[in-house]
């Protein structure tokens, strides 16, 4: 079996707490015949009844928690301490105003578009991400952090797969990570691990950049997989004659995609950025998640379906203004060369591009003393939020240049068109062609909705 060992490095949030994981990936398993989870899983599949397209997701993740009040809905009149520290400015939209800290972004206002009255009432790290990742509530919180049901990127794949072979149909730049735990609530969980991201790992700025979950493993060649995969035929061939079940179909098509992905060109094709025009990279920017961006950028162009970017630092309870002038304008580069970039290559009108986090930051902002003397902590920051946050969506068919919704005058809540994490999935099930009436089995046997309110953000199409 060929098996992946990764090791995350230790993440620390508000609560304090560090996490690690080790995963173990079965990719090829070709001689494998022990694969009742995932042959489970593929053989359950009941395809959607939507129009399937030939559209991809691209989903960049600020982990931690993004502020909606200092980015994409700012609050000028509003009082000192809930308008913050930044002015906001036209974009090329006429009554559009975004951060001055997103100059790039405000010239390209056209091709995207926001939701302001975004919500799901939660200000906990783990259950504000299980919610926006899954939609589900189910328990989940800092006290019960355990996955409850899977990620969307994992629905998509096992609805979709890739839309080339050879080639993983859900990928996580570099990794998928929900609050420190990975894959956390971008894995598969009852869909099974085949369904959990292919992660490159690897610095997509560095110059030596090389996802090393593409070599096989030490000691196995081609030659030898091929052997493999003939004895596991030869397998498949005998137990047909005993056993019609489709789960042996599952495993013939699990076993050839495996094989595909490993052994042929397609996927290193795909990862290969030194493939890039300079001027390209350098438009993107050379800070580690804008080339991720434009990794990502390179994968759906080669037929990846769903791919995560993840952007990890965003939980800023104090020295808010100097970690957003670092942070922001990477954001800024990264995410208005992505979107100029897929509309000149003509792939904008079938990629999605979202961006988005686990919830917004409180309106008022604290004194950075975080309940000690003012300012003891550092200059002041935003506190956790759910009550009102963002979420930007543009391309794959969503119109830019809109609007969605709006919060009060201190940014509080949803003044109008209130709209939920359900919403934003049924919004991009609506791009991919999936039906967000989807069910799939829980462990029972029982169907279960993939989304409690199937209803996309109708204003965006």
């Amino acid at each position: 079996m060929f098996r992946i060992n990764l090791q995350q490095p230790k993440a620390r949030y508000c609560d304090g707490q560090t996490r690690r994981s080790f995963l173990q990936i079965g990719v090829a398993g070709m001689a494998s015949l022990g694969l009742p989870t995932i042959l489970k899983a593929k053989s359950d599949s009941a395809k959607s009844l939507g129009n399937q397209k030939n559209t991809s997701v691209i989903l960049i993740w600020l982990d931690g928690g993004p502020g909606h009040m200092d980015m994409y809905d700012m609050k000028p009149e509003a009082p000192a301490e809930y308008r913050g520290i930044w002015k906001p400015i036209k974009t090329n939209v006429p009554g559009i105003e975004i951060t001055e800290l997103y100059p790039k972004q405000a010239k390209i206002a056209d091709k995207f578009s926001i939701v302001r009255s975004l919500y799901h009432n939660t200000g906990d790290h783990f259950a504000g991400a299980h919610r926006m990742l899954t939609t589900k509530d189910m328990g989940v919180s800092g006290a019960n952090t355990a996955q409850k049901f899977p990620g969307i990127g994992s629905i998509v794949n096992r609805e979709l797969g890739s839309r080339v072979p050879g080639l993983p149909g859900y990928v996580a730049i570099p990794y998928g990570m929900s609050v420190g735990l990975r894959p956390g609530y971008f894995g598969g969980h009852i869909l099974g691990a085949e369904h959990n991201p292919f992660e490159t790992i690897a610095d997509a700025a560095s110059t030596n950049f090389n996802v090393p979950n593409l070599s096989l493993s030490q000691g196995l060649n081609i030659e030898k997989l091929d052997d493999r995969r003939a004895l596991a035929r030869e397998f498949d061939t005998r137990r047909k004659l005993f056993d019609n079940n489709p789960t042996v179909e599952a495993m013939d098509r699990f076993s050839q995609e495996a094989y595909d992905f490993v052994s042929g060109p397609t996927a290193r094709r795909a990862f290969d950025m030194s493939k890039e025009d300079p001027k390209l990279r350098d438009m993107y920017g050379k800070h580690s998640w804008c080339q991720s961006m434009l990794l990502a950028r390179r994968l759906v162009e080669n037929g990846c379906t769903f791919v995560t970017v993840h952007l990890g630092g965003w939980d800023h309870h104090w020295d808010l203004q100097k970690s957003y002038e670092n942070l922001l304008p990477i954001v800024d580069s990264g995410v208005s060369a992505l979107f100029t970039d897929l509309d000149d290559r003509g792939l904008l009108d079938q990629t999605l591009v979202v961006l988005c986090g686990e919830f917004g930051r409180t309106p008022k902002m604290n004194d950075g003393g975080n309940g000690g003397p003012p300012r003891s902590m550092g200059t002041p920051g935003r506190d956790h939020w759910g009550n009102a946050m963002f979420c930007l969506m543009g391309g794959g068919g969503v119109k830019g240049g809109r609007i969605i919704g709006s919060t009060d005058a201190k940014g509080e809540r949803p003044k109008d068109n209130p709209v939920t994490p359900c919403n934003i999935h049924a919004t991009i099930y609506e791009v991919l062609g999936i039906d967000p009436k989807l069910q799939i089995l829980d462990p029972s046997g029982r169907p279960v909705n993939v989304i409690e309110e199937p209803t996309p953000i109708k204003e965006l199409f």
